[in-house]
């Protein structure tokens, strides 16, 4: 069943909508989270909120890519339950993912620049359009999916080092692309 399909079964309040969103992208869904949290249990409980979620907000919300909306509510979601879960110790992997992105990218905002949460998305999301497919794979599938180097290489069929080497490359392209829009770092 194609997205509009599925978000017309939401406004028309069809629980049907549930069902197909599940046939379509738990798998998906499940995987983000299950990255994040590195549970399949609980990254099966963030789903059913973010089915819940979904329920919630759509109507009034009509998203243009529904992947994308259920994906950004899953890990939101997911990264709450981990904060719940590890109020004082956060897992060793996060950190890491987390620092390895601010370090590297956006460690800091210029003042004078404050663009919204959607203008920083775009810009990201136009760089990412210019670069190499591949590489554009390999930098979402690190920082968007949260997998692993080691799951990148296996499913890129490339060496560990090859995916550091290509992220390092990608990071320092993203920073220098976000300071000719205007970014400061």
């Amino acid at each position: 069943m194609e997205d509009k399909d599925i978000i017309d079964l939401y406004f028309a309040r069809n629980e049907s909508a549930l069902e197909e969103t599940s046939k379509k992208y738990e798998a998906g869904l499940t995987h983000i989270s299950k990255n994040i949290l590195k549970d399949v249990h609980e990254a099966g409980e963030c789903f059913n909120d973010t089915l819940l979620a979904a329920w919630n907000h759509i109507p009034p919300e009509r998203p243009d890519n529904l992947f994308a909306y259920l994906a950004k509510m899953v890990r939101y979601i997911s990264f709450g339950r981990l904060d719940y879960h590890n109020a004082q110790k956060r897992s060793a992997n996060l950190v890491e993912l987390s620092e390895e992105i601010e370090n590297h990218i956006l460690t800091h905002i210029d003042d004078e620049v404050k663009l919204e949460g959607k203008e920083i998305s775009r810009t990201v999301s136009v760089f990412l359009k210019s670069i190499k497919y591949e590489h554009r794979i390999i930098f979402v599938r690190r920082y968007w999916y949260g997998d692993s180097i080691t799951a990148i290489a296996g499913i890129m069929h490339m060496s560990e080092g090859k995916i550091k080497s290509v992220l390092f490359r990608t990071r320092n392209k993203l920073k220098e692309y976000l300071e000719k829009e205007g970014i400061s770092i």
